[in-house]
């Protein structure tokens, strides 16, 4: 008898270990979000920060908007695109010489290639505004050596350090410089070469290509790759200080602007208040025709930046419906653009899934 009993412990403590050995090994199952209220971490008025936001985990990830310069394309094209958070821009030069640039040959250049001079030619030394991957600033890196180019690289603004006045912002400070770029194609990966106006030399660095990431990002503080995004299918808005095209003048910053995740079909659309309120508009009541497919799907169209005599203000008269890059489906509400002192660089929105 005492041997059946120790028997049927071994084979109970045997079934016990194996239970909790499968539940080890079994997938995590991910838990979505239904609905929450964010405060995101731009930072304050001087809005630091680019924040990237998932909504079915309800994470917000933030990154110093000027700790990175360029991104490099993982997908089927070499594609190199600029920090339009920083106010970047660049043109192409007609030599593949970096030696032969110096600031005596291209400082007639520089009151050219620039932003936010009310210019409307200068939209040609920016990335496109709706993020399309095949109309940046830099041409696609060719295979042909000869065919790539040397840059002119404005490093724009470096992030603000004055308190501005209450609802205002002060997002840029000191310029931050140039650099002459070079890219080509080595060994199935992009080559950077760099260096400032006036050195003789260059520096070079091989950089690959992230299947699970939209980009690489390099820095040239670091001289390094760094990492920005989260996983390309782990964020859906970032919300970035943001070099916009103000028609018929040319480039302009915009503080407080938010950014679609379009290389992963993230899409949106904005509902007025008068056709249906956010409370009641259910998943029957939307119109997949009205997605807009580029990264400015929300943009600045959410609130109202202020001005002489009025503080900036949230539009309460529209609220957004947003498909994630698994395909589920938002309504987003815009709460507030500032905190409750009054200062910018504070948004709070609240979401819900619609099932």
């Amino acid at each position: 008898m005492k041997t059946i009993k120790t028997t049927l412990k071994i084979a109970l403590l045997l079934l016990i270990f194996i239970s909790c050995k499968d539940d080890d090994q079994a997938p995590e199952v991910e838990q979505i979000v239904t609905d929450a209220t964010v405060d995101t971490e731009v930072g304050g008025a001087n809005e630091p920060n680019q924040v990237y936001f998932n909504f079915s985990s309800n994470v917000q990830t933030d990154i110093q908007r000027d700790s990175w310069d360029l991104r490099f394309y993982s997908g089927d094209k070499f594609i190199v695109s600029l920090n339009t958070s920083v106010a970047m821009a660049t043109k192409q030069l007609e030599t593949t010489d970096l030696n032969s640039v110096t600031t005596a040959t291209i400082e007639s250049l520089f009151s050219e290639v620039t932003t936010q001079t009310f210019d409307a030619a200068n939209v040609a030394f920016v990335d496109d505004f709706d993020g399309d991957i095949n109309n940046t600033a830099i041409a696609e890196v060719s295979d042909i050596a000869n065919e790539n180019k040397v840059y002119l690289l404005n490093l724009g603004y470096a992030i603000g350090n004055e308190t501005p006045d209450l609802g205002s912002v002060n997002v840029k400070g000191d310029a931050r410089g140039w650099k002459k770029i070079r890219i080509q194609k080595q060994n199935g990966k992009y080559l950077l070469q760099y260096a400032n106006l006036d050195d003789t030399t260059f520096q070079e660095i091989e950089i690959s290509k992230k299947d699970d990431y939209n980009f690489t990002f390099f820095s040239f503080n670091t001289n390094a790759i760094v990492d920005v995004e989260p996983k390309k299918a782990k964020w859906d808005v970032c919300f970035t200080v943001f070099t916009n095209e103000f028609p018929g003048y040319g480039t302009y910053v915009y503080s407080d602007f938010i950014v679609s995740n379009n290389l992963q079909n993230v899409k949106a659309y904005e509902v007025s208040t008068e056709d249906f309120t956010f409370e009641d508009f259910t998943k029957a009541d939307i119109i997949e025709s009205d997605f807009n497919t580029t990264q400015r799907a929300i943009g600045s169209s959410w609130r109202v930046g202020g001005g002489p005599g009025m503080l900036p203000q949230v539009k309460t008269d529209k609220f957004y419906i947003l498909k994630d890059t698994e395909g589920r489906n938002y309504k987003v509400k815009f709460l507030s653009l500032t905190n409750v002192e009054g200062e910018r660089g504070n948004v709070q929105f609240e979401y819900t899934l619609l099932e």
